[in-house]
């Protein structure tokens, strides 16, 4: 069997970013998911017909070149799709009790909507694939 977990959410908060004294990059981000909500096997909904949910949130490592360009691109409230593994950690706190955690080593990262603006941005910021051909179709 295989460790692998595909989420699409919504970036929570702009990407922390640290580096190792051996030089590894890691990046975390909080990455919002939702979920309908059930009750007797049926989806609950609200006065208005909608569907109502309930939203989990999942912390996301990235390592070096992965986390360089989720910190780089990447902003609060950002649509992305994480595909990676579970991590669990365990750990003593300051008052001797142990305590626990889960994370989601990142794999791959692919941006679902628009991030931060390129830095060297030659086009004047207009967008590359936002030309007004009005070109007719040569078949």
């Amino acid at each position: 069997m295989q460790n692998i977990v595909f989420l699409a959410g919504n970036i929570g908060a702009d990407p922390e970013t640290r580096d190792t004294p051996t030089g590894t990059t890691i990046t975390t981000v909080r990455l919002a998911t939702s979920r309908p909500r059930y009750k007797d096997g049926k989806v609950l909904r609200d006065e208005q017909g909608r569907r109502q949910q309930d939203t989990e949130w999942h912390r996301i490592t990235c390592f070096n070149g992965l986390g360089k360009t989720v910190q780089e691109y990447c902003t609060k409230g950002m649509r992305v799709s994480v595909r990676g593994r579970i991590h669990y950690t365990k750990w003593t706190d300051q008052q001797g009790n142990d305590r626990y955690g889960c994370e989601i080593i990142a794999e791959t990262v692919d941006f679902l909507s628009r991030g931060k603006p390129a830095q060297n941005n030659d086009n004047g910021g207009n967008d590359p694939f936002n030309d007004d051909f009005d070109d007719d179709v040569p078949f």
